[in-house]
């Protein structure tokens, strides 16, 4: 290689400073550009003071479940992606009185910018901001109620709903049911309505896959002082007698307020397992799930909270994430292109389940494995091996497209 003569010297060293300055000029101009394309993204969460939940047991905490925890960790996963996207994200959380109007805060929330909503309330009342003028151009997520006219009857276009329905979680049972044999059922009802919604899912259920409920009564037992002295010889008589009826393979349960099911479990007349919403339980998300890498998700939650992930927490998480998932990939914080992008083929979002989940196009629901799972150990995941579809297993869980009236939607 031939040597530089010194003016040659002299020129390459007078070129670097003006190398130097184009490179930090250019640096500056696309930081200066990613700034103003920054996205400062509003999240929502809407909720309303409900009757506080005691649990049976000492061991379990009283958790004031309003899916805030979950949301915020969403929050973080999706600030974590946001450094290298210019885009950040922050939650709203809203929490009304009982006897306040939902569909006010709604409105005030709108009337600040805000248009991504997570909306954890009962149907009657989603559906009454679904169908309000201002949430026409907003996206709202369902993370709370599971009724299945929601999916069936009630759809809306800008409604998506991440918890899943009572027909998926009855579906996903007895899936296992079919496996293990356990085809005849005894069948036990709470005394509240949604009780008797879950019920009507599990005899769906019961007849969609091949069994037979031989038994059904209504526990009308109102619930009593257990911890007293005598509190376990009262139960212990009560369940053996209204349990004794003919035989069955497993005592199914619809006791969604939690307030006798676990009564049943070893005080039953015959000596079956118990199932349903106790026991041998679906579920979207639980302390006992380990796999998949939910054993470190788990702690990050645990190590910021103090207790585990509810159902509600992780079905806030995933409406978080679904924004954030979404946001990444349209680099818009446009409800309308959210949804038509979440709602396309191309979204799939990892969700410590096995496999990516997606939403099915004509009643927004999340497709999505569940859990089934004892006090202390998963026990099996549906759907299960065996159950096909032409389209994908998952639609095996819930109302297919053919069951439902809700037709595909067309995003704004």
């Amino acid at each position: 290689m031939p040597s530089l003569e010194p003016d040659d010297k002299k020129k390459r060293f007078h070129r670097f400073p003006v190398i130097l300055f184009a490179l930090l000029g250019g640096l500056l101009l696309h930081g200066a550009a990613s700034a103003a394309a920054a996205l400062n993204i509003q999240i929502a969460l809407l909720s309303m003071e409900e009757e506080r939940h005691i649990p049976l047991s000492l061991l379990e905490p009283v958790i004031d479940d309003t899916g805030q925890m979950g949301a915020e960790q969403g929050i973080r996963d999706n600030n974590t992606t946001g450094q290298f996207t210019g885009q950040s994200f922050t939650l709203v959380a809203t929490k009304i009185d009982s006897d306040a109007s939902p569909l006010e805060a709604f409105v005030k929330l709108h009337e600040q910018g805000v248009r991504l909503f997570l909306v954890n309330l009962p149907a009657d009342r989603l559906i009454e901001i679904a169908d309000l003028p201002q949430a026409k151009e907003s996206l709202l997520f369902n993370i709370a109620a599971r009724d299945d006219e929601l999916r069936t009857r009630l759809c809306r276009p800008n409604l998506l709903h991440t918890i899943p329905s009572r027909a998926m979680l009855a579906d996903a049972l007895a899936q296992y049911l079919t496996w293990k044999r356990w085809n005849e059922w005894f069948l036990v009802i709470g005394r509240h309505p949604q009780d008797k919604a879950y019920a009507e899912a599990l005899k769906r259920a019961a007849k969609r896959f091949g069994h037979k409920i031989v038994e059904t009564r209504e526990w009308t037992f109102v619930p009593g002082a257990r911890r007293t002295d005598s509190g376990h010889t009262r139960e212990q008589e009560e369940v053996n007698a209204f349990t004794q009826v003919g035989d069955y393979d497993i005592l199914i349960v619809a006791d969604e307020r939690d307030e006798f099911g676990e009564f049943l479990n070893y005080r039953s007349y015959l000596p079956r397992p118990v199932g349903g919403s106790h026991g041998l339980s679906p579920a979207a998300w639980s302390a006992v799930h380990e796999q998949w890498g939910a054993t470190q998700f788990q702690r990050r939650f645990h190590e910021k909270n103090g207790r585990w992930m509810s159902d509600r927490d992780y079905s806030a998480w995933l409406a978080v994430r679904t924004i954030g998932e979404a946001a990444t990939r349209t680099a818009s914080d446009r409800a309308e292109q959210l949804k038509r992008y979440i709602s396309s083929e191309d979204f799939n979002l990892a969700a410590f389940k096995g496999r990516p989940v997606t939403y099915r196009d004509w009643n927004g629901q999340l497709r999505q494995p569940l859990l089934l799972t004892s006090p202390r150990l998963m026990i099996s995941v549906s759907p299960q091996k065996g159950f096909l579809h032409q389209h994908t297993t998952l639609d095996t869980l819930g109302f297919d497209r053919a069951e439902s009236r809700c037709k595909k939607q067309q995003p704004g």
